[in-house]
């Protein structure tokens, strides 16, 4: 049985991920240390973990497998997701697969590493907007539908 997953803390996509959940009937899991109000939906579980660096990633990593989609933008988590099986979408739609994921761990490293040696460099990323929000809402029900498929006997 299919099962999203979603690293909720911060997660800009929220909306956009139990509305093709209850398109599909599929259950979707909002894991965060809090902050989130339950959901009506009876598809939709808001999973509240213990404070603390990474608990949330535990709790998915420990729960993702075969047929689950997990959405995060956290590179090591989706590492663990994709060697456990589980389809591994970013919210800007961007997969993380087994083909991409080292090179996606080495860049992460190396852009930590620039950051260390230039604490004065401007960061921050472009503004998530509609564009980003279809791109995410087509990966993730492609995702759905695939996964579906292959569980299905």
């Amino acid at each position: 049985m299919t099962v999203i997953h979603v690293d909720a803390d911060a997660c800009p996509v929220k909306a956009e991920a139990e509305r093709i959940a209850t398109r599909h009937g599929v259950r979707l899991n909002l894991v965060c240390n809090g902050g989130l109000r339950p959901s009506a939906n009876p598809l939709v579980e808001v999973v509240f973990v213990d404070a603390g660096a990474d608990v949330a990633d535990q709790w998915i990593a420990a729960q993702a497998g075969p047929g689950d989609i997990v959405v995060t933008a956290d590179i090591p988590l989706a590492a663990k997701c994709v060697a456990a099986g589980a389809r591994v979408i970013n919210h800007d739609g961007g997969e993380f697969t087994e083909a991409n994921i080292g090179e996606r761990l080495a860049m992460r490293d190396l852009m930590a590493d620039l950051r260390a040696a230039d604490p004065f460099r401007a960061g921050g990323g472009s503004a998530f907007g509609k564009a980003e929000r279809a791109r995410f809402a087509d990966a993730l029900d492609r995702a759905v539908r695939a996964a579906r498929r292959e569980a299905a006997p």
